[in-house]
């Protein structure tokens, strides 16, 4: 069967406040909203108060937040490796936000060179991080899997965690 996914039209998340979240997407990040819609009725029928907003990438791709008021979630401070949104940017783009981030007095943090990328870190007003990307030189060629043994990788840590 070939990949029917091609490409991210939106991935979502929970927010608390919607305007929060789009002043730091929006505003800070420079992600223009595209779309903002409330639920009020679900396709299975229940009432509903959500608000549901979008953000548009280059690429075309949405980054999706839905705000519900009336309903817990739990939203707690992620830990990196937990749970984090990573968007491609530029080295100039890169050092830019970095720069922005710290003059505004926000948690950020990098750059971190993971070899095939650098990486900054910010915590959205949801208590997500969001990490800013830029590709090294290597990159494409490092993420190709017939030639960088990532299926080995996978098999001897699955091998290593089952001793």
């Amino acid at each position: 069967m070939s990949n029917p996914a091609q490409m991210f039209h939106h991935v979502a998340y929970r927010c608390r406040d919607s305007e929060a979240t789009r002043a730091f997407y929006e505003d800070f990040l420079g992600m223009p909203l595209a779309q903002a819609f409330e639920i009020k009725r679900t396709a299975t029928g229940r009432d509903a108060s959500v608000l549901h907003s979008f953000y548009r990438l280059k690429d075309g791709s949405f980054l999706a937040f839905f705000e519900v008021p009336d309903s817990e979630f739990d939203f707690k401070t992620q830990h990196d490796f937990d749970l984090h949104v990573a968007m491609e940017t530029s080295p100039d783009e890169l050092q830019a936000v970095l720069a922005k981030a710290k003059a505004a007095g926000m948690e950020a943090r990098g750059p971190s060179d993971h070899g095939i990328m650098h990486s900054i870190y910010l915590r959205d007003p949801n208590g997500y991080v969001v990490e800013l990307a830029a590709k090294t030189a290597g990159h494409d060629a490092d993420m190709d899997p017939a030639k960088n043994g990532a299926r080995a990788t996978i098999d001897a840590w699955t091998k290593r965690k089952a001793s």
